[in-house]
């Protein structure tokens, strides 16, 4: 039997993680001719689902990747099962199955029959698919990517007028964005987020404020955060560079379980050049921004001169808000204090 190879997965510009279970074998009754439904064959599948490990693997969770497990369980109960006249259809219904699971954003399914019936010598019959959550009707609801739902997305509602979020900029932009998180090694992950950030095509990261602990507000009893603000130049329309955000967070094993909870990274755009905002799922600047001592703080050791459309600039606002709860941990973050944008 061969062993096909699997391309990776890239979700808003990240490549996610495999999961292969290969080699799943089941006697069934699926062919066109009369004699394989009656005395049955060999069947095999190799199946592939795309997540991200992150967040299992640094907590040692199971609950918080897809169990091996049960992706062959649902891979050998559609193969063993109803017959069908063809290996797409198998295939397809395996795809179906394991993209109903939490977690997988995009599933390879490759189904094996080894004794079909053909006339000359061969190793193997086989087809192989890849669906994921843009695929069809069947998880609209749970489609993902910068696309899903908006005017690029083929399997959304019919077009309609251009969001204004959804529209790139004439020329690349400057916009800012703020980091925070609290569970585990966040200094480190603040950096793995940058140069993730910087390798998503359309966006270059620039510069870091300082970084600032801050106290927890709200919430449950959890650790005090880490603060930064970072300015990338994009070329990405603001709802492009949001899914982008979404998507780092996801690598980093963010989890929106309760409000103001603790995590493991949040990524904030708070200012997307001098554009003003304001949609169902978008609004820049951010609306509570410049209310949050934790912004305002790092955003001042960034661009002070700044000018917030419609509200001011940086450094006057960071005044006006204060730095109560908030304090400096490292004047220069990272230590060498340079971006990617500048190691490169």
């Amino acid at each position: 039997m061969t062993t096909p190879t699997f391309t990776p997965y890239i979700k808003d510009g990240i490549e996610l993680d495999q999961i292969i279970v290969q080699g799943i074998r089941m006697t069934a009754f699926h062919g066109v001719y009369a004699p394989e439904k009656e005395s049955g064959q060999l069947f095999l599948a190799d199946v592939v689902a795309h997540v991200s490990t992150r967040a299992a693997a640094t907590r040692d969770e199971l609950r918080r990747t897809a169990n091996y497990s049960d992706i062959a369980d649902r891979a050998a109960d559609v193969l063993g099962g109803d017959p069908a006249d063809l290996l797409e259809t198998v295939a397809e219904h395996i795809a179906r199955s394991v993209l109903e699971m939490e977690g997988v954003h995009c599933v390879d399914v490759v189904v094996h029959k080894p004794q079909a019936p053909l006339h000359v010598e061969f190793r193997d019959v086989m087809v192989k698919i890849r669906r994921d959550m843009k695929s069809g009707s069947l998880w609209a609801d749970k489609r993902i990517g910068s696309s899903a739902g908006g005017s690029g997305d083929p399997f959304g509602a019919p077009p309609r007028a251009m969001d204004p979020a959804d529209e790139q900029p004439l020329k690349p932009v400057m916009a800012y964005l703020a980091l925070g998180g609290n569970i585990g090694d966040v200094d480190t992950t603040f950096r793995e987020a940058l140069w993730e950030m910087h390798k998503i095509p359309g966006i270059a990261v620039q510069r870091a404020s300082s970084l600032f602990k801050t106290a927890p507000v709200g919430g449950p009893d959890q650790d005090d955060f880490l603060n930064v603000v970072v300015e990338v130049q994009t070329a990405l329309a603001p709802r492009e560079l949001l899914a982008a955000c979404q998507g780092v967070e996801v690598l980093h094993g963010r989890e929106r379980l309760e409000e103001n909870g603790p995590r493991t990274l949040d990524i904030d755009i708070v200012a997307f050049g001098d554009l003003v905002l304001d949609t169902e799922d978008l609004t820049v600047p951010h609306p509570r921004a410049t209310e949050r001592a934790f912004v305002m703080q790092p955003w001042a050791t960034l661009v002070p001169e700044f000018v917030v459309p419609g509200l001011g600039r940086v450094a006057d606002i960071a005044a006006a808000v204060g730095s109560r709860g908030v304090e400096l941990i490292a004047q220069k973050w990272p230590a060498t204090q340079e971006t990617p944008a500048h190691q490169e």
